[in-house]
């Protein structure tokens, strides 16, 4: 199963500059930065396990769907700013993330496809950016208590 994520290098097409990636590159060293984040800011009142494992799922999708449709991550970012964990992933594509439908035109429920729909529930905010050096970059912030949550979550449709 580990072999499945491990990061190898991947062509970089010739309009993108080639650069040594930068920081977390698997879902794994990526929630081990979360992780390292989130204990940094313990002291000052650090977070509660809903949260936590909201961040580790959020993050894990957005280095793996990084992977698998965008050519390879090139940075991941973790930042604690207040009670918000802001977590950023970029990759080589500019092809935004699309959600599918849940089954396909014969009725046939899909394999794969949720990491998308899952990354946009969890987190309060998303944030799609394009990079001046080709690909994207995605911020996604996930609210470190649930009591923060709980309020924004009572009715999704006020977050359109």
């Amino acid at each position: 199963m580990l072999e499945r994520y491990r990061v190898r290098p991947t062509p970089c097409p010739a309009a993108l500059p080639a650069r040594p990636p930068c920081g977390p590159q698997s879902p794994a060293e990526a929630r081990t930065a979360v992780r390292r984040a989130v204990a940094a800011r313990a002291a000052g009142g650090g977070c509660d396990q809903t949260a936590l494992s909201d961040a580790l799922l959020v993050v894990s999708e957005l280095t793996t769907n990084a992977m698998l449709h965008g050519g390879g991550v090139t940075d991941v970012d973790v930042t604690v700013v207040g009670d918000d964990l802001y977590l950023s992933v970029s990759d080589r594509s500019r092809r935004l993330p699309v959600a599918s439908a849940p089954v396909d035109d014969h009725g046939r429920r899909r394999c794969g496809g949720h990491g998308w729909p899952i990354v946009c529930r969890l987190a309060r905010d998303v944030l799609v950016s394009d990079l001046p050096s080709g690909g994207k970059r995605i911020t996604a912030v996930v609210p470190l208590r649930t009591d923060r949550r709980t309020a924004w979550k009572r009715n999704p449709a006020d977050r359109a």
